[in-house]
């Protein structure tokens, strides 16, 4: 027992060297999960694309279905939102270890809503433009999981997924 812990505790001790954060210029990334949201659980898939050392961009999407009790009556609804988002990962700054990546930043996108025409709601967004904070830890140089907070976009409220490094 006492051989398989300590076998345990160096192979996570190991992953944890090895793990590097924020994607490096140049690199990408794929991200992808779920959202908060009071109008049904929004799936995402995102890139990001690293353009300086604590500099990311990126485009997303999403998707969710819901159903909302109007007037009276039932209907399905869903929601394709196409967004694009800038990050500054804040590592180097606050000397950050390398398995961690905090980030800040803004992002703009457009949301589509599919509804019953007998619905009388809105059919889409219009542009709209929101910020964001999140972090990551990485198992290893390419895998991890990412939570991110944020508002006034598809995910109002937050988002929980993972991310890996192509």
């Amino acid at each position: 027992m006492r051989k398989t812990i300590t076998f345990i505790i160096v192979l996570l001790a190991s992953t944890a060297m090895f793990a590097q954060a924020p994607i490096a210029v140049g690199q990408s990334q794929l991200n992808a999960g779920v959202g908060f949201s009071s109008w049904g659980v929004p799936v995402y898939v995102g890139l990001d694309f690293g353009v300086h050392p604590d500099i990311t961009l990126g485009p997303e999407v999403s998707f969710r279905s819901y159903r909302h009790n109007w007037a009276g009556s039932k209907y399905n609804h869903s929601i394709i939102g196409i967004a694009g988002n800038a990050n500054y990962h804040l590592n180097r700054i606050l000397n950050i270890p390398s398995q961690w990546d905090f980030y800040a930043g803004i992002n703009i996108g457009f949301y589509i809503w599919s509804s019953p025409d007998q619905y009388e709601g809105s059919r889409s967004s219009g542009l709209g433009v929101s910020g964001q904070i999140g972090g990551r830890y990485y198992f290893s140089d390419r895998f991890g999981v990412n939570l991110e907070f944020g508002g006034g976009n598809a995910f109002s409220g937050g988002k929980f997924g993972i991310s890996y490094k192509l």
